[in-house]
């Protein structure tokens, strides 16, 4: 929500532009069995050449069922079911060579790592609502000058990656996607990212005028040019998941996570040791305090209430955050990050015998104001040891720039 309702490196440049010209046609569901190898990628050129090994025990998914690789380095997966899109959960040890996710009919359907030292130690931006275009380009390279100074290991933008993609044409979404993408690769850090609601290509089709036929139409655009909208990955002894946590009902998004991406989070969390500590990450928050700070709204274009299928929630939270912890109990869950509020936000919760950080990341777009309070723009940056998760620093951006 904001006050505007009305992996990277030279490598990751190159991998975005593949990218975009993979995918001159949307991404077509899978309708036939799929299988490939995850390699060791010795030599770094994404091709798997004689002598390079599969590497076994690796995760991978086609946002439905969760495979691990066998020791010659292949897997398996029935086709049908997922979205067209494969990804690799990437193990602890190792970086993706190139994209962590292909088309399913990719021929070869290989994945391509490679080796990195032991992370016992390490730090990881949170950052949020960087609704890209012209006119706040200036913060996005603040934003990349930061992670420039700062030199995390990666970054997490939890959603809201482009101005808006709800209310525009095909052709101004387009070109709001391809500029998010072309700055993405500025950034010299590999970066993490989910939808949030403004990437929601088209359904306020009263402003839009997108047809629900268009083959982009709401999520597709989304997995068009930046993949799976919900995914994991493994770094220094820390479990990353990326959800998905914008629903819509006819021309309206709202807090949410759909049965199928639940069904995938209970087979990636099996493949988990209960030991391993879970960071989950994703734009409209499971909890916040910052809608009683914003007060009640009736008014559109985004309510405090929705009702969908007879039942009503609140809009701006996930409605269904309890079966989301349900499935990730027994596991250590430390701290759960959120966007959309726009306000550097931190709630603590005993949950399970354990206490677990709802935390919200400020907005890199601008500072937010509500009820007589002033929030300062800005990101977070955590330090990781040993799988103990630090207070997280906050770090301002100028309200002007």
């Amino acid at each position: 929500m904001s006050r505007f309702e009305s992996q990277s490196s030279a490598p990751l440049v190159r991998s975005a532009i593949t990218l975009l010209a993979l995918f001159a046609a949307p991404v077509a569901a899978q309708s036939a069995h799929v299988s490939g190898t995850v390699f060791q990628d010795r030599n770094g050129n994404e091709v798997r050449d004689a002598g390079e090994p599969g590497v076994a025990g690796v995760v991978v998914s086609d946002q439905v069922r969760a495979v691990r690789t066998d020791a010659s380095g292949r897997f398996e997966l029935p086709g049908g079911e997922g979205n067209g899109l494969i990804f690799v959960s990437v193990p602890d040890g190792y970086r993706s060579a190139g994209p962590f996710w292909q088309p399913a009919d990719q021929v070869p359907l290989d994945f391509a790592l490679r080796t990195t030292p032991p992370h016992p130690a390490f730090t990881f931006i949170h950052a949020s609502d960087t609704h890209l275009d012209s006119v706040s380009l200036p913060r996005m390279r603040r934003l990349q000058a930061l992670v420039d100074s700062i030199r995390p290991d990666f970054v997490l933008i939890t959603g809201d990656l482009v101005r808006d993609a709800l209310r525009v044409s095909d052709t101004v979404a387009t070109a709001r996607y391809e500029l998010f993408l072309r700055e993405r690769g500025r950034i010299s850090r590999p970066v993490w990212t989910v939808p949030g609601n403004h990437e929601l290509f088209g359904i306020e089709r009263q402003r839009s005028h997108v047809s629900a036929d268009h083959p982009l139409y709401a999520r597709a655009m989304y997995r068009h040019y930046l993949g799976p909208d919900y995914y994991s990955f493994n770094y220094g002894g820390v479990h990353f998941v990326g959800l998905n946590t914008e629903d819509y009902d006819d021309q309206w998004y709202y807090g949410h996570v759909d049965s199928l991406q639940l069904a995938w989070l209970r087979e990636d969390l099996a493949l988990v040791p209960a030991a391993t500590p879970v960071v989950t990450f994703n734009h409209i928050p499971f909890f916040t305090a910052v809608e009683m700070i914003n007060g009640y709204r009736d008014e559109p274009p985004a309510p405090t209430l929705i009702t969908v299928g007879g039942k009503t929630s609140f809009r701006h939270v996930v409605s269904n955050a309890g079966e989301l912890l349900t499935l990730l109990r027994g596991h250590r869950y430390p701290l759960a990050l959120g966007g959309h509020m726009h306000i550097r936000e931190t709630l603590l919760y005993a949950l399970a015998g354990q206490s677990t950080r709802f935390e919200q990341a400020a907005a890199v777009v601008g500072p937010s104001d509500a009820d007589g309070l002033h929030f300062s723009s800005g990101i977070t940056v955590y330090r990781v040891q040993a799988g103990r998760i630090g207070p997280g620093r906050f770090v301002a951006l100028p309200d002007s720039l």
